[in-house]
């Protein structure tokens, strides 16, 4: 049964792949046939036919590798005296048809976040409502209600662009005397005690409930301490109550922990704009909850970043399902630029790149994560990939590279300011040595793939 499940989900992450090319071919197609240019052929996949028919002029394919497609107009590599060829079609229309393609990508992110959207309950908005007992962020400034509005300069238009900039902080050494760390380790300390005492006298679970409240007020009041002395006072008496409310450890002997100060620690953390009270504050190094998860890690110093507060949650409406459909795209869009810009500027390393077969290995992890809760969490988790699939190619196939349909663009625009067409010569060179170069990078990023997937060192694995 679980063989034929993987099958199905493969199946599934192949069709809706396929689903993406042939947008995008579509969208050439269709504005080349409004136009009036001709087609030649319209094929989905590549190499061997598997089979065809002819439609007027049009022969339409199915061809056997799921790995692309294309729309052949007459005229587009090769200029033709066919009135009807690509080359000989007004500018303004050939502009048209090769943006279309992209378009019709981001069209297609959108129609899937709609179908990933409308499936929630409910939606997470980008204002706190409360926090984790040890958080981090609560001892540097925010506070409930608070909305937040960019993190590092990177505006927030909803949880999904929230959890982008969170994720992507770089951790930084900060003074390790300062007191909203020695407030953290303050609040960190009486949940480690709470934790040991419910592993050690296994209470009623209203016990615990209550344990927890008291630790959590605890820890509002010690984000506000003043002082060290204040703040390691605090602790002690929420020690002091989370003891008495178990019967059994109530005569039991105990040390407080010390806490125990550093020249310096290391920590995510970002500078923050929010809206409170009607008004704009900034934030400036606000910390995030920064743990290791696992001692090789720790060894490696390789940090990893948590939320530590919660967000109010948006009631499931029409609007809220169109704002989280609509900004959802956008922010998706946003992230792929973003991560373009960041891999320019060397923010991202080149170990952190994905090819063809990173992508699949990707789709294959998150439909195992979701096949642990059911099957359609499976094929949502595909779906969500797809969405940045799509996305992604539309973005990124629009970028002024020779090859891609953004270099295509570009001749096109040097040709309606200058009145005068590159030479085909010219346009065949450069968009030779634009294939040349994707299809080299694209083989070194699939060999470091291939690397990483056998020594078990792909990111997310």
């Amino acid at each position: 049964m679980q063989i034929l499940i993987t099958i199905a989900l493969i199946i599934i992450g192949i069709l809706m792949f396929e689903l993406i090319i042939f947008f995008h071919e579509f969208g050439h197609f269709i504005t080349a046939k409004l136009s009036g240019v001709k087609v030649n052929e319209f094929a989905l996949g590549m190499g061997p036919k598997l089979f065809g028919f002819q439609r007027g002029e049009t022969q339409y394919s199915l061809r056997l590798f799921p790995i692309g497609g294309y729309c052949a107009m007459e005229g587009e590599d090769a200029d033709s005296p066919e009135p009807r060829a690509f080359n000989n079609a007004k500018i303004w229309k050939r502009m048209i048809i090769i943006i279309a393609g992209a378009t019709m990508n981001i069209l297609l992110g959108f129609i899937m976040m709609f179908a990933y959207t409308v499936q929630m309950d409910s939606y997470n908005s980008t204002t706190v409502s409360g926090f984790e007992p040890n958080s981090f962020s609560l001892n540097c400034g925010l506070k409930p209600g608070d909305k937040i509005l960019d993190v590092n300069g990177y505006s927030i238009l909803n949880a999904r662009d929230l959890q982008f900039a969170i994720a992507t902080l770089t951790p930084k050494q900060l003074d390790g005397h300062s007191l909203e760390i020695y407030r953290q380790d303050c609040s960190r300390e009486a949940c480690s005690v709470y934790q040991s005492l419910v592993q050690k006298y296994s209470p009623e679970q209203d016990t615990i409930n209550d344990m927890y409240s008291t630790i959590s007020a605890a820890s509002y009041k010690i984000a506000e301490a003043e002082s060290k002395e204040t703040a390691y006072s605090l602790m002690k008496q929420a020690i002091d109550d989370i003891y008495a409310k178990i019967a059994d450890a109530k005569d039991e002997k105990y040390e407080y922990p010390k806490i125990n100060e550093s020249d310096e620690r290391w920590r995510f953390c970002a500078d923050m704009t929010v809206e409170r009270g009607g008004e704009k504050q900034e934030l400036e190094q606000v910390q995030f909850f920064t743990y290791y998860k696992s001692e090789e890690d720790k060894e490696n110093n390789k940090m990893t970043v948590a939320f530590d507060f919660y967000v109010e949650p948006v009631e499931k409406t029409f609007g809220s399902v169109m704002h989280e459909t609509f900004s959802g795209t956008i922010s998706m869009g946003r992230t792929v630029w973003t991560s373009l810009v960041w891999l320019v500027q060397g923010r991202f390393s080149f170990n952190e790149l994905s090819g063809p077969v990173g992508i699949a290995t990707a789709v294959t992890h998150v439909a195992s994560q979701g096949l642990e809760t059911g099957f359609m969490d499976a094929v949502n988790n595909i779906l969500f990939v797809m969405i940045l699939i799509t996305v992604n190619l539309g973005i990124v196939n629009m970028l002024p590279f020779p090859a891609l349909d953004g270099g295509r663009f570009l001749f096109l625009l040097i040709e309606w300011i200058f009145r005068k067409p590159i030479p085909r010569k010219v346009e065949k060179i450069v968009n030779t040595v634009g294939i040349i170069l994707l299809f080299a990078f694209m083989a070194i990023i699939s060999l470091k793939d291939v690397w990483q997937l056998i020594t078990g060192t792909m990111p997310g694995m």
